[in-house]
């Protein structure tokens, strides 16, 4: 059996060492996307400021009622539309993908790809 606390100092070492690789600049910020329990965030930083330019979370009044929870897999695409029409709005079309040390797959993937449709571009 996996130690969960070893697991997510892995994950979490993978997080820095990918974001320490990443080139975040004001013409292209960071766009990180976090799973928790029980909902999925995501927001674009600047890092060149400091600054949050966009953030969404599926915790939002207004976010679109899904009917396996708010953390599923559509969840997270709807969660990607939702963040490129705010990008779109705050003036921001190129980001870099921050996928905070996780896999490239299932939501991750899901919300990634939401976000290209939706006019983002990685």
């Amino acid at each position: 059996m996996i130690n969960k606390t070893a697991k997510n100092i892995k994950r979490l070492r993978r997080a820095e060492r990918v974001r320490y690789k990443l080139r975040s600049t004001s013409e292209r910020p960071r766009l990180v996307f976090n799973k928790t329990n029980r909902y999925l965030t995501a927001q674009i930083i600047d890092d060149a400021k400091g600054v949050t330019l966009v953030y969404a979370t599926t915790l939002e009044k207004d976010f679109p009622k899904h009917e396996n929870s708010k953390k599923s897999k559509s969840a997270a695409t709807e969660l990607g539309k939702v963040v490129a029409e705010k990008a779109k709005k705050a003036g921001v079309s190129q980001v870099v993908l921050d996928r905070s040390g996780m896999v490239y797959h299932g939501k991750i993937a899901a919300f990634a790809d939401s976000a290209r449709e939706g006019g983002l571009e990685f």
